[in-house]
């Protein structure tokens, strides 16, 4: 049985974790749609401007005591916005993980140019150096199977915007294969160029498929496309127009 999550009825604002919105929660998971800029989980710099630390936080309401916690089940980087799902027990965690592979999670991204295929299928082994910086090899002994679909949904005179299929999650993934496509996403700092005026990494991940662990029911959420890639391709080419007119 597919059930599209329209019905849960999420928080009050002002009980929603700072930079988090909870799409669902039972209690077994707890999804959320997560800003750009904020962590999954501590870095050696950052440990409560996190998403775990957040959301642990508000399983414990308030209760410091409390034994309550969540689970990692999968990241975003940082500054990749969109939604996560956390499990708030250990076996929920092991079955999620146990199946991540055969669940389906679509992103939306900006990326500069126009790409000559409109739509298609990415495939590279992928490794990283000690700079922690990931790249393409052929050797598919030194490098991880990665495959990355994508569709253009909308081109501008110098952006696209794609949906994009991740078939398998290696760290950075979309980032290095549009990146080594001559099309990085905009605003990648670490892959791409270094731009002005743009507000942030153009990556979101706006639509999960899963089995509930438990259940076994399939749970499908979704998320708006951000205002932001929206005018990417719709409104910057046509106001650079008009100024030079």
């Amino acid at each position: 049985m597919q059930e599209k999550i329209s019905s849960f009825k999420s928080p009050a604002k002002k009980h929603q974790p700072p930079g988090l919105t909870i799409l669902y929660e039972d209690r077994d998971i707890i999804v959320v749609d997560k800003i750009n800029g904020l962590l999954t989980i501590g870095s050696e710099g950052e440990r409560q401007k996190t998403a775990y630390f957040l959301l642990t936080d508000y399983v414990r309401k308030g209760n410091s005591r409390s034994k309550n916690r969540v689970f990692i089940v999968h990241r975003l980087d940082k500054d990749t916005s969109g939604i996560l799902v956390f499990a708030k027990n250990e076996l929920a965690k092991r079955c999620l993980q146990d199946n991540w592979h055969e669940f389906s999670k679509k992103y939306v991204a900006v990326v500069h140019g126009k790409l000559p295929n409109k739509e298609g299928e990415i495939i590279s082994y992928l490794a990283e150096n000690t700079a922690h910086r990931v790249y393409s090899v052929k050797d598919a002994e030194k490098g991880k199977f990665s495959k990355t679909g994508y569709q253009v949904l909308k081109e501008s005179r110098h952006f696209s915007l794609l949906e994009i299929n991740l078939f398998t999650g290696r760290k950075n993934q979309i980032r290095v294969h549009f990146a080594e496509m001559g099309h990085a996403v905009l605003g990648d700092k670490m892959y791409g160029e270094k731009e002005k005026g743009v507000k942030r990494l153009a990556l979101h991940s706006f639509s999960i498929r899963i089995l509930h662990p438990f259940s076994k029911k399939e749970m499908i959420f979704e998320t708006e496309i951000p205002l932001y890639f929206k005018t990417l391709v719709n409104l910057n080419d046509s106001k650079k127009e008009e100024r030079k007119t």
